[in-house]
C-alpha cells in the first residue's frame, strides 16, 4: 500500500461520513479530553497543602504602629490593640486566645489576663482555644 492508496482511502472515508457526523465525533472527543483534564487538575489542587502563616501578630502590630491612617482610627475603635501582650485568657477559663478572636472579645476587661508568648500561657496552665485559628 503506497501513499496514493492511503490518500484515496481517507478521501473515500471522508466522503462517506457526513459533516454532521464528523462534528459529533470531534465534539465527543473534545468533551472527553476536557473532562479528563479538569478531573486531573482538581485532583492536583486537593493534594496541595494549604498556606499557613505563623508569627504574624508582631509584624502586623509594628506596621500598624508605624503607619496609622485616618481610616485605621475608626477600625481601632472597633478592635482595640492588645495593651498587655500577644495572647489573652480569662481568669476563670482554661483557654487562651489571640486578642482579635471572638472568644477573646467576649471576655470582660476585668477578667482578662495577658501573656506575651504561647509558652507563658501554657506555663500558667492554659491551652489554645480551638475556635481561634492559628493557635498551637
Amino acid at each position: 500500500m503506497n501513499i496514493h492508496e492511503v490518500r484515496e482511502e481517507i478521501n473515500t472515508l471522508v466522503r462517506r461520513l457526513d459533516t454532521r457526523e464528523i462534528f459529533t465525533i470531534l465534539l465527543i472527543l473534545l468533551v472527553g479530553f476536557g473532562s479528563f483534564g479538569l478531573g486531573r487538575l482538581s485532583k492536583l489542587q486537593e493534594s496541595k497543602s494549604p498556606i499557613q502563616l505563623e508569627n504574624t501578630f508582631a509584624e502586623n502590630a509594628a506596621a500598624v504602629a508605624v503607619s496609622p491612617s485616618p481610616t485605621s482610627a475608626a477600625k481601632e475603635s472597633e478592635k482595640p490593640v492588645a495593651p498587655g501582650g500577644q495572647l489573652v485568657a480569662s481568669k476563670g477559663g482554661a483557654k487562651y486566645h489571640f486578642p482579635w478572636c471572638s472568644g477573646a472579645q467576649r471576655i470582660s476587661e476585668a477578667n482578662k489576663i495577658w501573656f506575651n508568648s504561647v509558652e507563658e500561657a501554657r506555663k500558667a496552665g492554659y491551652t489554645p482555644a480551638s475556635n481561634c485559628k492559628g493557635l498551637k
